[in-house]
């Protein structure tokens, strides 16, 4: 079959381009999906968008690759884009769910793809138990329709000690390898040099004037907010309480967080999450004006170089330096590959240019793991110690150099039934310790955590959307909830939504440290009892010598489990940690279905199967 010649612009292989043309039949498509938003763990760290390298550096926004031999069929796809970042459920993210279902469309000629290579890179974290499941099944679904695999998938692990970059770095130098064999770099064209820095996205032209009235608040709050809000367009929620909820002596801080959401628009289920937009501290703004010689009070309108190319619809215009740094660069999250790349062909300063470089090349990624990755080391202080680089970034390349601030995922923790216009959050504040001096904070969680609506009026920008959890809505339908710490969170939501709607089949395992310092609604929870609305099981696993977690306790009730997942027809949910839990509950799970069903290893493990195909056990898990 005649092969395709490889676009002018993509000869650098840095391009930002998603689909570029040299010719009425030559096409190189660059495909990518992710979660919109967050992905569902509270304070999750969010993924920096970079340019695709070759032949072995990349940027983690680069999720997927592919490249027809003839007028590509997947321009004729709907919402086509190859989707490799899956949930914990195995579920394809939000912007590939129309083209996820016309490739799986049993209608769909063995044929179809016959005349495409392909390659497919996924990215995601072994901790869940369907790791990288869109990806594997995307690559097969890909072969069956006679596409033809450049490589084998590349599974991206976030749970490797190097990242993802330990199984990318390889599979991108043979991609390249393979693409240049099929598409040669025409004659009179090169490769740009890596140490070439590509134009900036944007430029920032700095206005001379005065500044005018506050325009950036009113582009966050607007005139009308659309019903119901969106990211785009966020409700600022008061907040009208923040309350520890974790015993003076515990080694967590935990708070309970309560939103006034009258007259949002806003309507939520139990199973919805909410989305909360955090911002920097004033300390990070001024230590990062500080280092890269800018004046915070100072504005500038943002215009994009190539024209059609969007303007960051959360950035006004015109913007002062103080609302782009505190409001939307991610300063203090932990910088990718790419940013190290970057900032070394930018760096005027022979040694840090030199030790940049050796961090941003594949045989430097042990040492770029044991500076920034492993202590979690922030961009701002990345920056802080290539002072003379740091001074000497162009203010257009702030946009390149540090991603968006990305909204945080929270389970919500009440219903509409029992508490009208009101939305509550469970958060646990992330901090810990590394070797770096200042302990490690979570962004969202910690800036919540700093809000006291006691001292005065405060604003939460939110919005809600579907969560992974579906209750079912017929009343005589039982559930079975495992929620182990804050992941109990949704599940106090249905435990209202139900009892306010008369349903009684409600059986929850709870597991914490110790009964007076971490159990979540003690009062809440035992009221219910007492009401005969909630079966409640615990699980204290510091208040005996032998620990005992929820899984055991879920053997121990086998019995009633057995009775109302087998003939009552229960649900089944489970929400917390995923490193070990969802794997410990679902082998006791099995073991209930073997001692209680009298089913064999075989027969259990596809009962167990069977729930999770029928959405009768669903899980909601963050690592």
């Amino acid at each position: 079959m005649p092969r395709r010649a490889l676009a002018n612009d993509v000869t650098s292989c840095r391009r930002r381009k998603t689909e570029v043309r040299a010719g009425p039949d030559r096409l190189l498509r660059f495909l990518g999906a992710r979660v919109s938003g967050a992905q569902r763990r509270p304070d999750a760290e969010p993924t920096a968008a970079g340019p695709l390298r070759q032949p072995d550096g990349h940027g983690p926004g680069c999720v997927g690759e592919a490249g027809p031999r003839s007028p590509a069929p997947a321009s004729r796809v709907p919402g086509a884009g190859a989707g490799l970042l899956p949930s914990g459920q195995g579920d394809p993210p939000d912007n590939m769910k129309s083209f996820w279902r016309f490739i799986f469309r049993k209608n769909l000629p063995p044929t179809s793809l016959c005349q495409m290579d392909f390659a497919v890179l996924g990215l995601g974290d072994s901790s869940y138990a369907k790791f990288n499941f869109v990806a594997k099944k995307l690559h097969r679904r890909l072969l069956q329709l006679g596409g033809a695999a450049l490589l084998p998938v590349c599974l991206g692990d976030d749970q490797h000690e190097l990242g993802p970059d330990a199984a990318i770095d390889p599979w991108l130098h043979s991609l390249w390898e393979k693409v240049l064999e099929l598409l040669p770099v025409p004659l009179g064209l090169g490769v740009i040099p890596p140490e070439v820095p590509l134009p900036s996205k944007f430029t920032l032209r700095f206005l001379r004037e005065a500044p005018g009235p506050d325009s950036e608040e009113r582009h966050v709050a607007g005139t009308d907010p659309p019903s119901p809000p969106s990211e785009l367009q966020p409700f600022l929620a008061p907040m009208v309480a923040n309350q520890r909820v974790t015993g003076p002596s515990h080694f967590q801080d935990v708070r309970l967080i309560e939103f006034d959401i009258a007259g949002s628009g806003i309507s939520f289920v139990a199973g919805d999450v909410v989305l909360i937009q955090p911002e920097n501290t004033a300390r990070h703004v001024q230590q990062f004006c500080q280092v890269l010689g800018l004046d915070p009070d100072q504005r500038f309108v943002l215009q994009p170089r190539e024209s059609g190319s969007p303007h960051p619809e959360r950035l006004p215009q015109p913007c002062s330096v103080r609302h782009l740094v505190s409001k939307y660069l991610d300063v203090a999250s932990v910088p990718r590959r790419s940013f190290f790349e970057l900032l070394a062909c930018l760096s005027p300063h022979a040694l840090e240019r030199e030790k940049l470089l050796e961090l941003s090349s594949a045989a430097g990624q042990e040492a770029l793991h044991e500076y920034c990755t492993r202590p979690r080391r922030t961009a701002l202080e990345v920056l802080s110690d290539f002072p003379h680089t740091a001074a000497a970034v162009p203010p257009d390349y702030l946009l390149d150099l540090i991603p968006p601030i990305r909204p945080r995922a929270f389970s919500i923790a009440s219903s509409l039934l029992a508490r009208p216009a009101r939305l509550q959050i469970l958060v646990a504040v992330v901090q810990y310790q590394t070797r770096l001096k200042e302990p490690r904070r979570g962004l969202c969680s910690s800036w919540l955590a700093s809000l006291d609506p006691g001292q005065g009026p405060v604003r939460v920008p939110l919005w809600v959307r579907p969560g992974g959890l579906a209750f079912p809505q017929t009343p005589d339908t039982p559930v079975i909830m495992v929620g182990p710490g804050t992941g109990v969170a949704p599940f106090r939501a249905a435990v209202q939504e139900r009892v306010a709607q008369g349903q009684r089949g409600n059986l929850l395992f709870f597991g914490c440290r110790q009964r007076d310092q971490d159990f979540y609604w003690e009062a809440e929870w035992t009221e219910l009892e007492e009401r005969g609305c909630l079966t409640l099981v615990t699980a204290f696993s510091r208040e005996q010598e032998q620990k005992v977690y929820v899984q055991h306790r879920l053997r121990e009730r086998g019995p009633l489990v057995w009775e109302l997942l087998d003939r009552w027809g229960a649900c089944f949910y489970l929400a917390g940690n995923a490193k070990y839990m969802p794997a410990d509950v679902s082998a006791a799970l099995t073991s209930v279905f073997q001692e209680e069903g009298g089913l064999s290893g075989p027969d259990a493990a596809a009962y167990l199967a069977r729930l999770q195909r029928t959405q009768r056990f669903q899980t909601e898990t963050w690592a």
